[in-house]
């Protein structure tokens, strides 16, 4: 039988479109992406015989989500008597044989029974871990219908996993996908949303969202603009990005004696990171200009890859706590020592990078970049800063940390001695 349902226009072409093998619904609070989500899966299941899975990092928060939201839509349409809804274990069943299952990231054993899936959608997808995604994108096959896989998700911090794979990945400009609304790159379909066009919405909840701007900044860009961008405070808000040529005219320019490298040890989970940084010490700015980063490398190999530090017998300040790895780097002609480390060091360094009125790096920085340019302090228990932790492990801010040693920037407290007649240094 026909299906009447008013929809919200902008999801019409979405709610149709089954051309993408990805489809990557992101918007702010209210929008209706999940609704349409939800409907579209509806309709398609009706139409052919599926199966498909619906995910959510923790099982028990689909219950009152995702299976309430099919409950309401299959209510809505007036099919109670043909779509059969079942509580334990959650799964809806149509009268063609088609179905949607529920399964939880925090129960993954009990995806290792299902088999032909062809539709999957992960509702809040920045809650999964990167790794669970891959393992759902090895879940979706079937022997003949075509594959999809629908992600839907309210913006969060540039360093989740979402963020990375959908935009980094191919190079997609954020700004370009909040301007165009819908856009289709390779095999995904893009699709940002916000309040405003949900027109079943109380003018009410929008006046609220807006309310958001003048006490949460960041959740008014989340929840109101549903825009990508920095969670938390960030540690380095003097940060950044010039081009390449323009920040080695300045470093250039700058004494021999200014100049650094520092060097963070790693291996497996972590990085080697070697960064080569200048101080303009007189205008307090700290240039970033050359890096090294790469993990699973063994020090032989390293020591190959860095070997114009050998040549140029430039000063490698490292990691103390690898002193093993400081030897054998002596050892192979490095001229290289251990920076100092001290119970509360980690804090101190963090406190002098940022007495730099400015860090600007190389745009061929790449790494730094991506640690430095969003990194932001974590929160305890209480909402709290922890003033030496933070949202990502940054290899290339402790190779700084380390390239600094020695080298005091001065601040507010020292400049008032010196004016005493004191001294800075």
């Amino acid at each position: 039988m026909p299906i009447e349902k008013d929809v919200n226009p902008h999801f019409e072409d979405f709610l149709f479109d089954w051309e993408s093998k990805f489809y990557f619904l992101v918007g702010g609070y209210g929008s209706s992406k999940s609704y349409h989500v939800a409907l579209k899966l509806v309709l398609k299941l009706l139409q052919e015989k599926r199966t498909a899975l619906v995910v959510r990092e923790v099982y028990d928060t689909i219950r009152d989500s995702c299976f309430s939201l099919f409950a309401e839509i299959i209510t809505d349409l007036e099919l109670d008597g043909r779509i059969k809804l079942v509580t334990s274990p959650m799964q809806i069943r149509f009268p063609n044989g088609s179905k949607i299952i529920f399964k939880g990231m925090d129960k993954p054993s009990k995806l290792k029974s299902i088999h032909n899936v062809s539709i999957i959608w992960i509702e809040e997808c920045s809650e999964l871990k990167y790794e669970g995604f891959k393992e759902l994108i090895g879940r979706l096959r079937h022997p003949k219908l075509d594959l999809h896989m629908i992600l839907s998700t309210n913006p969060v911090g540039k360093g989740n996993w979402t963020f990375k794979h959908f935009f980094k990945v191919v190079a997609l400009d954020d700004e370009l996908l909040y301007k165009s609304r819908i856009l289709i790159v390779k095999n995904t379909y893009y699709h940002h949303s916000l309040a405003d066009d949900n027109l079943f919405l109380p003018k009410s909840y929008i006046d609220q969202l807006e309310e958001l701007k003048k006490y949460d900044p960041d959740l008014y860009r989340i929840a109101r603009k549903g825009r990508f961008g920095v969670n938390g405070i960030r540690v380095l808000p003097q940060f950044q990005v010039k081009p390449h040529y323009e920040v080695m005219e300045a470093v250039n320019k700058i004494p021999a004696d200014m100049k650094r490298a520092g060097f963070d040890f790693g291996f497996v989970t972590s990085y080697n990171a070697l960064l080569r940084i200048a101080i303009d010490h007189e205008n307090k700015i700290l240039y970033i200009y050359w890096e090294y980063y790469k993990n699973r490398m063994t020090d032989d190999r390293t020591a190959v890859e860095i070997s114009e530090f050998k040549q140029t017998k430039e000063l490698i300040r490292a990691d103390s706590a690898e002193p093993k790895t400081i030897k054998y780097y002596r050892q192979q002609g490095f001229n290289i020592r251990g920076a100092k480390k001290f119970p509360g060091s980690r804090l101190q360094y963090t406190k002098k990078v940022k007495r730099f009125k400015q860090i600007i790096c190389s745009e061929n920085c790449i790494h730094a970049i991506e640690e430095l340019k969003d990194l932001t302090y974590k929160v305890d228990k209480d909402g709290n800063l922890i003033e030496d932790e933070f949202n990502v492990d940054p290899h290339t801010f402790s190779a700084i940390w380390y390239a600094l040693d020695g080298y005091e920037v001065s601040d507010l407290k020292k400049v008032k001695k010196k004016r005493e007649g004191g001294n800075l240094f």
